[in-house]
Protein backbone atom coordinates (compact mmCIF):
# COMPACT_ATOMS: atom_id res chain seq x y z
CA UNK A 1 0.00 0.00 0.00
CA UNK A 2 1.45 2.89 -0.86
CA UNK A 3 0.98 5.90 1.94
CA UNK A 4 -0.94 9.05 1.34
CA UNK A 5 1.27 12.39 0.22
CA UNK A 6 1.93 14.51 2.99
CA UNK A 7 -1.58 17.04 3.77
CA UNK A 8 0.34 20.04 5.92
CA UNK A 9 1.86 22.56 3.80
CA UNK A 10 6.05 22.45 3.95
CA UNK A 11 6.92 25.61 6.40
CA UNK A 12 9.83 27.96 4.24
CA UNK A 13 12.01 30.07 6.19
CA UNK A 14 14.55 31.76 4.30
CA UNK A 15 16.80 32.99 7.54
CA UNK A 16 18.44 36.55 7.46
CA UNK A 17 21.95 36.57 7.85
CA UNK A 18 24.54 34.39 8.56
CA UNK A 19 23.45 31.37 10.71
CA UNK A 20 26.66 29.79 12.97
CA UNK A 21 26.84 26.20 11.78
CA UNK A 22 26.48 24.74 15.28
CA UNK A 23 23.08 26.84 15.93
CA UNK A 24 21.79 25.33 12.72
CA UNK A 25 22.94 22.29 13.90
CA UNK A 26 20.78 22.37 17.08
CA UNK A 27 17.84 24.27 15.48
CA UNK A 28 17.36 20.88 13.17
CA UNK A 29 17.76 18.38 15.63
CA UNK A 30 14.96 19.88 17.53
CA UNK A 31 12.51 20.36 14.43
CA UNK A 32 13.23 16.92 13.38
CA UNK A 33 12.47 15.31 17.13
CA UNK A 34 9.36 17.48 17.00
CA UNK A 35 8.01 16.42 13.34
CA UNK A 36 8.25 13.07 15.04
CA UNK A 37 6.98 13.74 18.87
CA UNK A 38 4.45 16.78 17.98
CA UNK A 39 3.61 16.51 14.10
CA UNK A 40 5.38 19.83 13.61
CA UNK A 41 5.33 21.14 9.89
CA UNK A 42 7.95 20.11 7.85
CA UNK A 43 10.50 22.43 6.77
CA UNK A 44 12.67 23.47 4.34
CA UNK A 45 14.98 26.56 5.91
CA UNK A 46 17.61 28.25 3.18
CA UNK A 47 20.35 29.58 5.40
CA UNK A 48 23.67 31.26 4.31
CA UNK A 49 26.97 30.48 6.82
CA UNK A 50 29.88 31.63 7.68
CA UNK A 51 32.93 30.27 6.17
CA UNK A 52 33.09 26.60 7.96
CA UNK A 53 34.11 23.05 6.88
CA UNK A 54 32.10 20.22 7.86
CA UNK A 55 32.55 16.54 7.98
CA UNK A 56 30.25 14.34 6.77
CA UNK A 57 30.30 10.25 8.62
CA UNK A 58 32.63 9.00 5.32
CA UNK A 59 35.49 12.29 5.72
CA UNK A 60 39.38 11.04 5.73
CA UNK A 61 41.36 13.35 8.01
CA UNK A 62 43.75 13.41 5.12
CA UNK A 63 40.91 15.18 2.93
CA UNK A 64 41.39 18.06 5.43
CA UNK A 65 44.53 19.88 3.43
CA UNK A 66 44.17 23.33 5.41
CA UNK A 67 41.88 24.01 8.68
CA UNK A 68 41.82 27.69 8.33
CA UNK A 69 38.59 27.56 9.00
CA UNK A 70 36.10 25.79 11.83
CA UNK A 71 35.97 22.85 11.20
CA UNK A 72 32.17 20.60 12.41
CA UNK A 73 31.68 16.70 12.31
CA UNK A 74 28.12 17.07 10.93
CA UNK A 75 26.51 13.62 11.16
CA UNK A 76 24.98 13.43 8.09
CA UNK A 77 26.39 11.51 4.95
CA UNK A 78 28.89 11.71 2.96
CA UNK A 79 32.37 13.36 2.92
CA UNK A 80 34.16 16.89 3.31
CA UNK A 81 31.62 19.88 2.46
CA UNK A 82 32.50 24.16 2.64
CA UNK A 83 29.77 26.25 3.73
CA UNK A 84 29.98 29.67 3.56
CA UNK A 85 29.12 33.51 2.04
CA UNK A 86 27.25 33.22 -1.48
CA UNK A 87 26.14 29.93 -1.54
CA UNK A 88 22.79 28.95 -0.15
CA UNK A 89 22.49 25.74 2.10
CA UNK A 90 18.82 24.40 2.03
CA UNK A 91 18.16 21.80 5.02
CA UNK A 92 15.05 19.54 4.53
CA UNK A 93 13.24 18.32 7.00
CA UNK A 94 10.32 15.97 5.55
CA UNK A 95 8.68 13.09 7.36
CA UNK A 96 9.41 10.73 4.79
CA UNK A 97 6.54 8.30 5.81
CA UNK A 98 4.45 10.24 3.74
CA UNK A 99 4.43 10.60 -0.10
CA UNK A 100 5.94 14.04 -1.46
CA UNK A 101 4.92 14.40 -4.77
CA UNK A 102 7.35 11.56 -7.14
CA UNK A 103 8.89 10.77 -4.01
CA UNK A 104 7.57 7.36 -2.46
CA UNK A 105 7.24 7.10 0.96
CA UNK A 106 10.15 5.27 3.00
CA UNK A 107 12.77 5.28 -0.01
CA UNK A 108 15.99 7.26 1.02
CA UNK A 109 17.40 6.53 -2.37
CA UNK A 110 14.24 8.16 -4.11
CA UNK A 111 14.32 11.21 -1.83
CA UNK A 112 18.13 11.99 -2.79
CA UNK A 113 17.14 11.50 -6.20
CA UNK A 114 14.32 13.87 -5.95
CA UNK A 115 17.08 16.30 -4.04
CA UNK A 116 19.36 15.92 -7.32
CA UNK A 117 16.22 16.44 -9.62
CA UNK A 118 15.06 20.21 -7.34
CA UNK A 119 18.41 21.32 -8.03
CA UNK A 120 18.94 20.31 -11.99
CA UNK A 121 15.43 22.51 -12.37
CA UNK A 122 16.56 24.98 -10.37
CA UNK A 123 19.56 25.46 -11.53
CA UNK A 124 18.24 25.08 -15.29
CA UNK A 125 16.43 28.40 -14.25
CA UNK A 126 19.55 30.10 -15.10
CA UNK A 127 19.86 27.98 -18.73
CA UNK A 128 22.48 26.30 -16.89
CA UNK A 129 22.80 21.96 -17.50
CA UNK A 130 23.63 20.84 -14.24
CA UNK A 131 23.51 16.81 -13.86
CA UNK A 132 24.19 13.76 -12.45
CA UNK A 133 27.91 12.02 -12.61
CA UNK A 134 27.78 7.88 -11.81
CA UNK A 135 29.48 7.44 -8.69
CA UNK A 136 29.78 10.89 -7.64
CA UNK A 137 27.42 12.91 -5.37
CA UNK A 138 26.08 16.07 -6.25
CA UNK A 139 25.53 18.04 -8.96
CA UNK A 140 28.02 18.66 -12.06
CA UNK A 141 28.72 21.53 -14.90
CA UNK A 142 31.23 20.01 -17.96
CA UNK A 143 33.70 22.07 -17.93
CA UNK A 144 34.52 21.93 -21.96
CA UNK A 145 38.16 23.93 -21.39
CA UNK A 146 39.45 21.31 -19.06
CA UNK A 147 37.97 18.30 -20.37
CA UNK A 148 36.74 17.48 -16.41
CA UNK A 149 33.64 18.77 -14.61
CA UNK A 150 33.11 21.21 -12.00
CA UNK A 151 30.67 20.59 -8.82
CA UNK A 152 27.71 23.31 -8.55
CA UNK A 153 26.42 21.83 -5.94
CA UNK A 154 26.50 19.36 -3.16
CA UNK A 155 23.97 17.29 -1.21
CA UNK A 156 24.22 15.51 2.30
CA UNK A 157 21.77 13.91 4.09
CA UNK A 158 20.37 12.53 7.14
CA UNK A 159 17.61 10.49 8.13
CA UNK A 160 16.77 10.11 11.69
CA UNK A 161 13.39 7.66 12.48
CA UNK A 162 12.37 8.73 8.70
CA UNK A 163 12.94 12.46 9.24
CA UNK A 164 15.39 13.84 6.95
CA UNK A 165 17.70 16.68 8.03
CA UNK A 166 20.84 18.12 6.14
CA UNK A 167 19.67 18.85 2.85
CA UNK A 168 21.78 20.95 -0.30
CA UNK A 169 24.38 23.51 -0.77
CA UNK A 170 23.98 25.45 -4.21
CA UNK A 171 27.22 27.86 -5.31
CA UNK A 172 25.51 30.99 -5.81
CA UNK A 173 29.10 33.40 -5.94
CA UNK A 174 30.60 31.56 -2.77
CA UNK A 175 34.61 32.37 -2.67
CA UNK A 176 36.02 29.21 -4.71
CA UNK A 177 39.65 29.03 -3.23
CA UNK A 178 37.75 28.85 0.07
CA UNK A 179 37.31 25.20 -1.59
CA UNK A 180 40.98 24.40 -1.41
CA UNK A 181 40.99 23.89 1.90
CA UNK A 182 39.61 20.41 1.74
CA UNK A 183 38.62 17.71 -0.94
CA UNK A 184 35.60 18.21 -1.68
CA UNK A 185 33.41 14.87 -1.05
CA UNK A 186 36.79 13.10 -1.51
CA UNK A 187 37.10 14.09 -5.27
CA UNK A 188 40.52 15.96 -6.24
CA UNK A 189 40.50 15.54 -9.84
CA UNK A 190 37.14 17.57 -10.57
CA UNK A 191 37.07 21.51 -9.71
CA UNK A 192 34.37 23.72 -8.14
CA UNK A 193 32.11 26.11 -10.39
CA UNK A 194 29.41 28.71 -8.82
CA UNK A 195 26.18 29.95 -11.01
CA UNK A 196 28.81 33.33 -11.23
CA UNK A 197 31.40 31.16 -12.33
CA UNK A 198 29.27 30.03 -15.10
CA UNK A 199 29.05 33.93 -16.03
CA UNK A 200 25.13 33.69 -14.83
CA UNK A 201 25.05 36.81 -12.14
CA UNK A 202 22.51 35.71 -9.58
CA UNK A 203 21.56 37.22 -6.76
CA UNK A 204 20.85 34.80 -3.17
CA UNK A 205 17.29 36.00 -3.61
CA UNK A 206 17.03 34.81 -7.67
CA UNK A 207 18.29 31.54 -6.70
CA UNK A 208 15.86 31.48 -3.70
CA UNK A 209 13.05 31.79 -6.13
CA UNK A 210 14.64 29.25 -8.21
CA UNK A 211 14.60 26.86 -5.76
CA UNK A 212 11.18 27.57 -4.84
CA UNK A 213 9.92 27.56 -8.00
CA UNK A 214 11.28 24.02 -8.48
CA UNK A 215 10.48 22.36 -5.46
CA UNK A 216 6.37 21.25 -6.39
CA UNK A 217 7.75 19.97 -9.93
CA UNK A 218 9.26 17.09 -7.76
CA UNK A 219 8.02 16.89 -3.91
CA UNK A 220 4.87 19.07 -5.03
Amino acid sequence: MTAPPSTHPIEWIVQDGRTPYAQALAAMEAHVAAIRAEGARERVWLVEHEPTYTAGTSARPEDLRDPRFPVFHAGRGGQWTYHGPGQRTGYVMLDLQQAHGSVPARDIRAYVHGLEEWLIRAIGHFNIRAERREGRIGLWVANRATGTDDKIAAIGVRVTRWVTWHGVALNVDPDLSHFGGIVPCGISEHGVTSLHGQGVLATMEDADAALRAAWDDVFG
